[in-house]
């Protein structure tokens, strides 16, 4: 199966709706063509049937047989791309960095370089006892991050 060719279908395809994205493509030995599209504001089941025909539909089953599909992210895997982050804004991320420290926050910003999380800590107080809540702040640069997860808060 020829990937060149099956990237360009899905691209050809995602240029229709600009805010949908490729976020992976794989081809495994038996042929099964797997397709993962997110969409700035979701993706509807529409748009992964109309991706899909887009693809089946201008390759021959005759000269290669082939299963394909085309679905969203699952919620459970890491972010990949930084579009992924532009669109988590404002939910809470679990991300590991290089360096095996784990950081729990709100995702607040996303540019070309980093991400930037804040949550709440309790620390102990300057003076006396006890402890007080405080917002801290951590900025991560892409290169510095292991994984990312979305939290999934019911």
């Amino acid at each position: 199966m020829d990937q060149a060719k099956v990237r360009y279908l899905v691209e050809e395809a995602l240029a229709e709706n600009e805010t949908l994205f490729l976020v992976d493509l794989s081809i495994s030995e038996a042929n099964k063509i797997k397709v993962i599209v997110d969409g700035d504001e979701g993706v509807p089941l529409s748009e992964c049937i109309r991706i899909s025909r887009n693809v089946e539909h201008n390759l021959d089953r005759e000269a290669e047989d082939f299963a394909l599909e085309v679905s969203t992210p699952d919620i459970s895997k890491p972010i990949k791309l930084q579009r992924q982050y532009i669109k988590n804004i404002d939910r809470i991320l679990n991300v590991k960095t290089v360096n095996e420290e784990e950081i729990e926050g709100t995702l607040v910003a996303v540019n070309e370089e980093n991400i930037v999380l804040v949550w709440e800590a309790r620390v102990p107080k300057l003076e006396g006892k006890g402890k007080m809540t405080v917002e801290q702040t951590a900025t991560i640069e892409y290169k510095n991050i292991k994984e990312a997860k979305v939290k999934i808060v019911f």
